[in-house]
């Protein structure tokens, strides 16, 4: 193992406070929808950070924004990044670790003078989270080939405008077309979002991989009708089979066993009245698991059992993919190198895959990918209580650094790559 590089700490948590003030929410934490005029100021925050380091700033068709600095033979860069972007209830944390981690990354390596034989590079990719448009990790997906760039732009938000809209509403769009960010290497440094380093007192998750991910809207159509004077056995209600599937989600999940999950986040109903049998109900449900013939087989179940219950209350049933993605496995070589930096920096660990969604995912089949995760204060993500402490995120940017220098050939006093 090489020195290690020293990190400017208070540089990087006084940027994520900076940050977390655009779109900031009573109580903390913040909300910068992908494409909103919030993310445009994030944005331009960000980009000018990579320009006052002295970094190559590019963006592509679908806004996703990269800066570079030059390695010594060229080639393409070992490039370290995540998202801006947050939920509506986000916190401080989630995705920008990744960006301004690599970031400073970047900067203390310059300040170092230390020179490496591949460029380095930061990047942020447009709409991650999913959030204001389905489906989720939808730039780096993009750039990577996993989503077509058309069918993407034509995508239709929760406040009806479209993805090639709000690119034109912000400025967004770049120049360079798909694929114009191609890695050696793709690291992302990220919170855990879930309570097992804490509750182990780790320092470091060595991430696996990520789990496949289903995202299912259903929609069911019954019959509006009067509260009290319709009998119960008369009804077709819409609600009622809504909330079934919802419990039969919960059902499949614990008849699977872990690491199955399954997750009703929304549920609309129409017209949403005290005294009206719902005419109209739309829920969405999440299924993830790292195993793909089981997360086929709870889709297939689920499906079966709701096409049921809507049969059973005279209602009708149809549904949407909002977002599928197999599991992913990182690059088993990659993985082993950041356990052994781990372990080199003396840094509490465990390997785990992540139970959600990331850009890396997006990587992996075109370059070697892998993941850093530092603790989460109590597990909580996608909330204004998000929180990790800069003793902890520390560990997490130390080696990054190491495992990024290393993938790029760091160059020594003498010339040589170490």
């Amino acid at each position: 193992m090489t020195a290690d590089l020293t990190i400017n700490l208070d540089r990087l948590m006084s940027r994520i406070a900076e940050l977390g003030r655009i779109g900031a929410l009573p109580g903390g934490g913040c909300k910068r929808l992908a494409l909103s005029a919030e993310d445009a100021e994030g944005r331009a925050l960000v980009t000018g950070w990579f320009r006052a380091a002295g970094l190559e700033v590019r963006t592509d068709v679908i806004g996703n924004c990269w800066a570079i600095r030059p390695g010594r033979s060229g080639g393409a860069p070992v490039v370290m990044g995540s998202h801006i972007d947050t939920v509506a209830t986000g916190g401080l944390y989630d995705g920008v670790l990744g960006v301004l981690g690599g970031l400073e990354v970047i900067e203390s390596a310059i300040e170092a003078g230390t020179e490496t034989e591949k460029p380095l590079a930061v990047a942020f990719f447009t709409n991650e989270e999913g959030a204001r448009f389905a489906p989720d990790m939808m730039g780096s997906g993009v750039a990577q080939g996993g989503l077509d760039l058309d069918e993407m732009l034509a995508k239709v938000g929760i406040d009806g405008v479209s993805v090639a809209e709000a690119l034109a509403a912000i400025g967004a769009a770049g120049p360079d077309p798909v694929g114009a960010l191609a890695p050696d290497t793709y690291l992302e440094l990220h919170i855990e979002q879930g309570p097992v380093l804490e509750a182990e007192g780790l320092d470091i998750g060595v991430v696996t991989g990520v789990q496949g991910i289903s995202w299912t809207e259903i929609t069911i159509e019954g019959q509006a009708a009067h509260a009290g004077t319709t009998p119960m056995a008369l009804r077709h209600d819409a609600g009622l089979v809504a909330a079934r599937i919802a419990t039969e989600a919960r059902a499949i999940a614990d008849a699977f066993g872990p690491p199955q999950v399954a997750t009703v986040g929304r549920i609309a109903l129409t017209p949403d009245l005290v005294n009206v049998i719902p005419e109209r109900a739309v829920l969405t449900v999440d299924l993830r698991n790292t195993d793909e013939a089981r997360l086929q087989a709870a889709e297939a179940r689920l499906f079966e059992r709701a096409e049921a219950f809507a049969a059973a209350g005279g209602c009708r049933l149809s549904r949407r993919t909002l977002a599928r993605f197999e599991p992913v496995a990182f690059d088993a070589t990659l993985v082993d190198a950041v356990e052994a930096e781990a372990q080199a920096l003396g840094l509490t660990h465990r390997r785990m895959p992540s139970g959600a969604g990331h850009d890396a995912q997006m990587f992996a089949p075109r370059c070697p990918s892998a993941m850093i995760f530092v603790p989460s204060q109590d597990g909580i993500s996608h909330n204004i209580r998000e929180f990790t402490a800069p003793g902890q995120i520390a560990p997490g940017v130390r080696l990054l650094a190491q495992v990024a220098l290393a993938r790029a050939g760091r160059i020594d006093q003498k010339g040589q790559t170490e």
